[in-house]
């Protein structure tokens, strides 16, 4: 699963109302020092790099807390910090809305569902603020990440940003690579969750097809975009490979999200997966 997961970044992890219980005690809780803030800024050193651009500092994770915001740890019970969720509160088209902006698990906790009670958590505190809808942004080319938030978490993505967070973020994570994201909407309530995808239609036409070819961009009620299997793992070894599929998928996203088409959801396969765009 690699080192971590971030919702700027990833946001891997599925909800589940039923969660395994971790193996280890631990817990959840609100940031409540500064040493919280401290463990919270060196977890993301050691998740994105030291140079990572886009590290929130101590001062906003305390300033986000007063303002509604959610700053909160997973800690084992000798006070080590094992994970961190932090997002923000704000007004969006009239109502209060959360956005959910970094989520990191320390290496040797993976495996202890801690990103689904992280999130967990997370909503139960916009829950109580009375907020309805969670915004957070993935990257298009992960497709374990386009599975777990538009099946399992029933999300629904609702914009594409090209370089979203910049053209790159120093972060080896992130390999030499635009931003580009895809924005979740997630409803805090369950039972308004977006139904996930389970087959694509046939004769899908492509718009991004395997090897990151091409395709026409044609008019159709339904259109598919193709995503590699591992990104993460092509930036390392084929950079131009890996860019390859960053400015084809970018060019069909931003195409038919501008011509009133949406993403109805992601179909995985041994190869990577499939979005399907419905006009």
């Amino acid at each position: 699963m690699g080192v971590t997961h971030g919702d700027k970044h990833c946001a891997q992890f599925p909800h589940t109302s039923h969660l395994t219980p971790p193996a280890r005690p631990l817990q959840i809780r609100d940031f409540n020092s500064h040493e919280d803030r401290a463990n919270c800024v060196a977890l993301q050193e050691l998740t994105w790099g030291t140079g990572f651009t886009e590290k929130v500092p101590a001062a906003m994770l305390l300033v986000a807390q007063k303002l509604g915001g959610v700053t909160a740890g997973a800690f084992a019970d000798d006070g080590t910090m094992l994970g961190f969720v932090f997002g923000v509160t704000g007004i969006k088209d009239g109502k209060v809305v959360h956005w959910s902006d970094m989520l990191a698990v320390r290496p040797e906790a993976q495996g202890m569902h801690l990103g689904e009670r992280l999130k967990e958590y997370q909503r139960d505190k916009c829950r109580e603020l009375g907020i309805e809808t969670i915004y957070w942004t993935f990257d298009p080319l992960v497709a374990r990440n386009a599975h777990l938030n538009l099946n399992r978490m029933g999300a629904r993505a609702v914009e594409f940003v090209a370089a979203m967070y910049g053209e790159g973020t120093n972060s080896p994570l992130q390999g030499d690579m635009p931003t580009d994201r895809l924005v979740i909407d997630w409803a805090v309530d369950p039972a308004k969750a977006a139904p996930p995808l389970e087959t694509l239609p046939d004769q899908l036409p492509l718009a991004v097809g395997d090897e990151a070819r091409e395709g026409d961009l044609v008019d159709s009620p339904h259109v598919g975009i193709r995503v590699p299997r591992d990104i993460t793992a092509l930036a390392t070894r084929d950079i131009a490979a890996a860019r390859r599929w960053r400015f084809a998928t970018r060019r069909a996203f931003a195409h038919y999200l501008l011509h009133g088409y949406t993403v109805r959801g992601f179909v995985a396969d041994a190869r990577g997966g499939t979005y399907l765009l419905s006009r």
